[in-house]
């Protein structure tokens, strides 16, 4: 049979992906230690938002879905990067620079998803989340 021949080269194409998916799960498991050892808490331990993490040139999670109504918090737990947060249908005005420990919300309020990005990074470091609002 020749499925045994595809079956390595099927396993070099996804390799690529489980290897993406296991450096994000290792810088997303960064981020939160960096979070508690800022705020001496873990992030889900904050009530009035969910939080996604900036780190590394990544969101953590890079995708969310909440509530509408649901705040999200973007916290920048890197230790000398500033990133932003810039909704791509351009209905919020791109946030300010966050450095280290600085915070931005968001309420989300409409159904639906809601791609976001870092201004400065999203081009070059592919720094690119999305929101996913449920009604």
């Amino acid at each position: 049979m020749k499925t045994h021949r595809l079956l390595p080269a099927l396993l070099l194409l996804a390799s690529p992906a489980l290897a993406a998916d296991e450096d994000a799960t290792a810088i997303c498991s960064e981020a939160e230690e960096r979070y508690v050892e800022l705020f001496g808490q873990p992030s889900s331990a904050v009530e009035d938002a969910e939080v996604v993490l900036m780190y590394k040139y990544n969101f953590c999670p890079a995708e969310l879905t909440v509530k509408a109504g649901t705040t999200v918090r973007w916290v920048n737990v890197d230790k000398r990067t500033s990133h932003s947060v810039l909704l791509k249908d351009g209905s919020q005005p791109e946030s300010d620079r966050l450095f280290p420990e600085e915070t931005v919300d968001l309420t989300f309020l409409t159904p639906g998803p809601q791609n976001y990005l870092c201004g400065p990074h999203w081009e070059t470091q592919n720094m690119i989340g999305m929101v996913t609002v449920e009604p």
